[in-house]
C-alpha cells in the first residue's frame, strides 16, 4: 500500500470511531447518563388485567438494557421512567351479518413521565397507546393474551425509547 492509501484508510477509521460518540448502532445519540431506573408502573385502568403492570415494567427495562450500555438501578438513576397503565379495553371493531363482533381490538394506554437528571430539557410526560386486533369470536386468554400484550408493549416501549433516548 502506498503511504497515501494508508493515510486515507487511517483517516476513515478515525472519522468512523469519532462519529460513534454522537451516534451509535442502537440509534441513541450521545448520552451523558450512566444509569436508568424504571419505577413500577401501576395499573389504574378501569378494567384490570392482573400482571400486565409487571410485564410492562420489565419490558421497558429489558428494551433499554438491550439497546444501550446504561446500567439499571433501583434508585438514584440518571434517567427515570415512571407512570401508570391508564387504559385497558376490548372493543368490537367490525360486525358480522348476524350482529356479532367480527373483530375485536385490545387497546392499552400508558402514561409515562421521563426525567433526565443530567439534562432537564429532555423531561416529558406523554401518553402512549397501541392496539392488537383479534377475531371477535375468540376469548383473549392464556397464550393469545400474552401474545397480544407483548405485541402492544413492544410498540409502546420502542416509542418511549425513541422519544427519550433516540430523539426520533
Amino acid at each position: 500500500m502506498t503511504i497515501l492509501k494508508k493515510l486515507v484508510l487511517l483517516i476513515t477509521i478515525i472519522a468512523t470511531f469519532n462519529s460513534c460518540s454522537y451516534y451509535n448502532f442502537t440509534g441513541t445519540g450521545k448520552i451523558d447518563a450512566k444509569t436508568f431506573q424504571v419505577n413500577y408502573f401501576q395499573n389504574t385502568a378501569e378494567l384490570i388485567e392482573p400482571g400486565i403492570e409487571r410485564t410492562f415494567t420489565q419490558s421497558l427495562q429489558n428494551l433499554i438494557q438491550n439497546q444501550t450500555n446504561l446500567s439499571l438501578t433501583n434508585s438514584g438513576g440518571d434517567l427515570i421512567y415512571e407512570g401508570e397503565i391508564t387504559d385497558y379495553r376490548n372493543a368490537p371493531m367490525a360486525a358480522t351479518a348476524d350482529q356479532r363482533a367480527g373483530q375485536t381490538r385490545l387497546t392499552i394506554s400508558v402514561m409515562v413521565r421521563f426525567t433526565n437528571t443530567k439534562k432537564e430539557d429532555d423531561n416529558f410526560e406523554k401518553r402512549y397507546s397501541f392496539f392488537y386486533d383479534y377475531p371477535g369470536g375468540e376469548l383473549l386468554t392464556g397464550g393469545a393474551l400474552n401474545t397480544a400484550v407483548e405485541t402492544i408493549y413492544a410498540r409502546i416501549t420502542q416509542d418511549i425509547f425513541n422519544d427519550s433516548l433516540a430523539k426520533w
